[in-house]
Formats: C-alpha cells, sequence, structure tokens
C-alpha cells in the first residue's frame, strides 16, 4: 500500500499541532529574552516579592491539603457509589473549572457577607487567599482522583473484604497505597492551580502588600505601576515552579 496519504496526514497533524507548540516556546522565549538575572535578583530583593513568595508557597501548600482532604473521599464516592444525585453532584465539581475565575470571586465575596459568616471576618483577610485558592483547585483534585479510582479496577478490595475487612479497612489498607500515584498527581495540580490562582484571590483576598499578595497578584500590582521587569522576573518564576510541577507528575504521577 502507498505510504503517499499517511505522509499527508501526520504532515498536516504535525503543522497544526506544532504552531500552537511553537507559541508556547517563543512566549516562554520572549520572556527570557526580555528579563536579565539582574532583574531576578532585583525582584528576589524587594520585600514585597519576597512577602508574595512566602505567602504564595504558604497559602498554596493549605489549599492543597484541603484539596486533597476533599478529593480523595469525594473521588471515590463518584467512583464507587451509585447514590441519587450522583451525576448532578458530579457536573457541580466541575463548575469551578468552567466558570469565569472572576465569577468565583465575586461569589466567594457575597457568601462570605451573609450575616452568619460575615462574622468570621476572612474577607481581604489570608484566610481568604487559601479559600479562594481552594474553591478552585478542589476541583481539579477531584476530577484527578475519581479518574485514578476509576482506572482502578475493585477487584482487590473485594478479595479484602471476602477475608474479613470491612470496606473501611480494605480502602485504607488496599484502595489508598494502590492510589498513591493518582493521590501525588492530585497534590501537585491543586498546589500549582493554587500558585497560578489570580481572579478569585483579587476579588476575594484584594492584593494588599505585606497582607494578602500572593505572586499572581504581584505581577498585576507590577505592571499597574509600570514595572514591566519586576512583573516578567516574577512571571518567570511562576514559570519555573510550574516546570517543576509538570516533571514531578510526569515522574511519579498518573495522568489526570
Amino acid at each position: 500500500m502507498s505510504r503517499r496519504p499517511d505522509t499527508a496526514f501526520w504532515t498536516v497533524l504535525g503543522l497544526v499541532g506544532g504552531l500552537y507548540v511553537l507559541l508556547i516556546v517563543l512566549m516562554l522565549s520572549a520572556d527570557v529574552l526580555y528579563t536579565t538575572p539582574g532583574h531576578l535578583l532585583e525582584a528576589l530583593r524587594s520585600r514585597e516579592i519576597r512577602f508574595a513568595i512566602w505567602m504564595s508557597l504558604f497559602s498554596s501548600l493549605g489549599s492543597a491539603a484541603l484539596s486533597i482532604l476533599v478529593a480523595v473521599p469525594l473521588g471515590y464516592a463518584l467512583s464507587r457509589a451509585d447514590f441519587p444525585g450522583r451525576r448532578l453532584i458530579d457536573a457541580l465539581v466541575e463548575i469551578p473549572i468552567i466558570l469565569p475565575p472572576l465569577v468565583v470571586g465575586i461569589s466567594l465575596l457575597i457568601l462570605f457577607q451573609r450575616p452568619l459568616l460575615k462574622d468570621l471576618g476572612v474577607t481581604y483577610e489570608v484566610p481568604s487567599v487559601i479559600i479562594a485558592q481552594f474553591a478552585v483547585a478542589a476541583a481539579f483534585a477531584v476530577r484527578t482522583m475519581k479518574i485514578t479510582f476509576d482506572q482502578m479496577s475493585p477487584r482487590t478490595e473485594w478479595v479484602a473484604q471476602t477475608l474479613g475487612c470491612t470496606r473501611a479497612e480494605a480502602f485504607v489498607r488496599v484502595t489508598l497505597p494502590e492510589a498513591r500515584r493518582g493521590i501525588l498527581t492530585a497534590t501537585t495540580l491543586a498546589w500549582a492551580r493554587s500558585i497560578g490562582e489570580f481572579g478569585p484571590v483579587l476579588v476575594f483576598s484584594g492584593a494588599t502588600r505585606l497582607k494578602t499578595e500572593v505572586l499572581a497578584t504581584t505581577v498585576f500590582l507590577e505592571l499597574s505601576v509600570g514595572r514591566l521587569e519586576a512583573a516578567v522576573a516574577v512571571s518567570l518564576l511562576m514559570v519555573v515552579m510550574a516546570v517543576a510541577v509538570l516533571l514531578v507528575v510526569r515522574r511519579y504521577g498518573v495522568r489526570p
């Protein structure tokens, strides 16, 4: 058989896909070529940016921890259990993924202005940063854990139960160890999503320097005062973090 049709097919796919890959490479190259090591060092010497780095690390770790605490049981229930409203809940979990980020922030702001929650004093404080990040990151973690459990055969759980384990014991002793790669993937994705979250944090937490400022809002603040070099330097820091997360997921995790 002639290979000419295959050659044309793969050539078209390569051209279409290659254009998008080229765009990504050009974007990253533009950032790297625009800034210099001096700009990076100057950004790191800034008290505000150093605070934003530590705040981002602190809040994203808290958000990732909360996300995985929700994602493991909810992902397992959506994968294994058959209960009324399962499809509805499955759809509701995806809403934070498809909603515009600013809408998520506005919704959180309105929710925590209600009488019972307003007295907590969360809005525009440090806890609001974690909540804003968690509201979106948890959805990605739940989806990842559901896919993980979907890919796992329930046979090992059934065997454990026939040997005397309860459903809970089988889950802890058999299912969780088997799902460890998926848990790592869900955690790192939630952390990465939290690091890059901007819209909900800006609306719900504000961008107060040395208080609720994170790296994503730092880029916005630096741009708003015309300091493009500092904004690009901070952006490169976030790119490095994102690449590190991707390497961890590719090496140790599972594909979401």
